[in-house]
């Protein structure tokens, strides 16, 4: 694997590196950013984030906020696979942002690029809401990811404060256990906002994504969706788009 570009700041080390046609951007060991110009899906995490959406019939929202832009692969898949959108990216590390303009091919026409802090970001929002939310805050250290902030009630009520009324919610999870730990389980249900629930995963990982939709469903939409959205097909023929999903069982308010 070629390292591309390196920087250090302070006690942090930046590495673009390559791997075949993907480049990848690793932060203290960890990976951050994926992206191949020749196959949108990663086969890994990043694919799952924005997979909830494709429950609704009438396709992808048109207005995301991402949570987490790290070098903007999901902005990267968003654009490719759906065309333009109006993608709101907020990111904490000038860094990341730097990358994703310099390395990753992050243009202004893709998204707007927020360098800021996704709490002050959401608490101060008072703009149009958005048809999806995709929080993937992470760190981590000594080459393990972990979420940045917890799935906590105050931080599901400032996310929802984003959301438009039929918005669609997206967790990023580190693993199950981190997802047993959090609300997600007790906010949704047939007299809340979001009906129903489903955790995704990809092959070989453990994180654990979540998907809030603001009504029923079940698995086999998302994957009848998928056979009909035409950036993707090619994709489900290759075996590049791989994911398990699981409904999820409703839990008492912890």
């Amino acid at each position: 694997m070629a390292i591309l570009w390196s920087h250090r700041s302070g006690d942090t080390r930046y590495e673009v590196r390559a791997a075949g046609s993907s480049l990848r951007l690793y932060n203290n060991g960890v990976l951050h950013s994926q992206f191949s110009e020749r196959c949108p899906a990663t086969g890994s995490v990043w694919d799952l984030l924005w997979l909830p959406a494709l429950f609704r019939v009438s396709g992808m929202p048109r207005r995301v906020l991402l949570l987490g832009a790290g070098a903007g692969t999901v902005i990267r898949q968003l654009t490719t696979v759906f065309g333009p959108l109006e993608i709101t990216a907020v990111e904490n590390d000038p860094i990341h942002l730097q990358v994703a303009r310099e390395h990753f091919g992050v243009t202004d026409s893709m998204a707007t690029l927020e360098l800021a802090d996704a709490g002050e970001f959401v608490g101060r929002y008072a703009g149009r809401p958005f048809d999806l939310v995709i929080d993937d805050l992470f760190g981590g250290s000594g080459g393990v990811a972990a979420r940045a902030r917890p799935f906590d009630r105050p931080w599901f009520r400032k996310l929802k404060r984003c959301l438009a009324r039929d918005g669609i919610l997206s967790i990023n999870f580190a693993d199950r256990e981190e997802r047993l730990d959090s609300v997600v389980g007790s906010i949704f249900g047939p007299d809340q906002r979001f009906r129903s629930g489903f955790e995704l995963r990809a092959p070989g990982i453990e994180n654990v994504i979540v998907g809030l939709l603001p009504f029923e469903a079940q698995s086999a939409d998302l994957r009848a969706h998928l056979q009909v959205t035409p950036g993707l097909a090619p994709l489900l023929q290759r075996d590049r788009l791989r994911f398990r999903i699981r409904m999820m069982k409703k839990t008492p308010p912890g």
